[in-house]
């Protein structure tokens, strides 16, 4: 007596193939040996029909053609870093502005901005070691609201690589916010998880989405 098979084998074997890294050829292969182990065993007297076939094809088809665009995306995007780095590399030697409080020592000099959410009648930056110990106040005066950049000599500290700022901004005795950018040189260009990123002078990689300005 033949063995009555589920209609639903062949479907529940394409969603176990979808999910895993197989091959689109042996996703096929191993459907159409499910489609005709179903067809071996189906009830006679309740055998498939043509329509229930045709949408299990198509399924099949369909699992095979998202996995061929997968893959077809994953190359589109492998090459398009690829250009992007290319494209990028002609941002060696460049300076960057990148958010952060704490500033590389480049020749004697420490370079940063600061971004002002609106004006502000009285502003100071803290230069600060690595511990905490104040350095010097930088007195900017008052300021527009937007980007704002500043430098701090810091040649008279020596064996220092970097240094931390804070920022003191307010407008009639309120604080006005404003965020902390660091200004650094890229050395070199690459990829680090499929992205672009950027390898600076005085700090780690960073990914390119980090650039706040390139100047």
């Amino acid at each position: 007596m033949a063995t009555a098979v589920s209609n639903n084998t062949a479907l529940s074997g394409t969603s176990a193939i979808s999910s895993g890294t197989v091959s689109a050829q042996e996703q096929t292969d191993r459907f159409m040996k499910l489609l005709v182990a179903q067809l071996n065993n189906q009830d006679p007297m309740n055998p498939m029909d043509n329509a229930q076939m045709t949408s299990q094809i198509a399924q099949i088809n369909t699992v095979s053609g998202i996995q061929e665009l997968n893959a077809t995306m994953q190359s589109m995007a492998a090459q398009f870093t690829s250009m992007q780095v290319l494209q990028g590399a002609s941002m060696v030697g460049h300076g960057v502005l990148v958010e952060s409080n704490t500033l590389s020592i480049d020749g004697g000099t420490a370079k940063g901005a600061i971004n002002l959410a609106s004006k502000a009648d009285k502003v100071t930056i803290d230069i600060k070691t690595a511990g905490g110990q104040l350095l010097e106040t930088i007195n900017l005066g008052a300021l527009p609201a937007g980007q704002s950049n500043f430098q701090w000599d810091a040649s008279k500290y020596s064996g220092l690589s970097s240094v931390n700022f804070k920022v003191n901004a307010t407008q009639g005795g309120n604080t006005v916010k404003s965020t902390d950018l660091a200004r650094d040189t890229v050395t070199a260009v690459g990829t680090e998880n499929g992205a672009m990123s950027l390898q600076l002078k005085g700090r780690t990689a960073v990914a390119y989405s980090a650039i706040k300005s390139i100047l």
